[in-house]
């Protein structure tokens, strides 16, 4: 809440709940920050390697797949793939089942880069796991695993959209919020 004095106050208590949110998004946007930093020592960036990465678990994927599965935006994906291909480190198949879709695969170039950065991937999560013990990680593994597994049934059950009024509330509150 914003006080007349225009100081932000504390409106709600933080929860272990919000404050595991918040540490999950500040570790995965460190993570993403640290992997860029490192794979630009190979001269790729992270969404290169990640690419890479996705697709040498499952090759053969569609376009749409593979955007989908690395929540990208098809125009973004099709820059990466490109330039991957015009480094000669994947390939554009056509799909036997479909004329107008071409299908993913890693060319062998790409495989001891891949190796590389294999190895560089271990050393990432060495350094950001320092300091917990290996029960602990399968441990979180786990968890996070399971919390994933809840966000994928919520998304799929796609909430019923609300009410013009039931979000009149919500505008006042923020008004008065501001106002104060």
């Amino acid at each position: 809440m914003i006080s007349r004095a225009g100081t932000v106050e504390m409106a709600t208590r933080v929860t272990p709940n919000r404050e595991f949110a918040f540490t999950l998004n500040d570790v995965a946007r460190l993570l993403r920050t640290y992997a860029d930093q490192r794979a630009s020592e190979f001269g790729i960036t992270r969404a290169q390697w990640a690419v890479m990465a996705r697709l040498d678990r499952q090759e053969g994927l569609k376009q749409s797949e593979l955007a989908e599965t690395l929540d990208l935006q098809p125009i973004t994906l099709t820059r990466l793939l490109d330039r991957l291909g015009e480094c000669g480190l994947i390939e554009r198949r056509p799909d036997p089942h479909d004329r107008r879709a071409k299908r993913l695969y890693l060319t062998p170039a790409a495989r001891p880069l891949l190796q590389r950065l294999g190895g560089l991937g271990e050393e990432l999560m060495s350094t950001t796991l320092a300091g917990i013990d290996r029960a602990t990680v399968k441990l979180m593994l786990a968890n996070l695993s399971v919390a994933k597994e809840n966000l994928r049934q919520a998304i799929a059950r796609k909430p019923v959209p609300r009410p013009q009024a039931a979000q009149e509330p919500l505008r006042e509150t923020v008004q008065e919020a501001v106002h104060d």
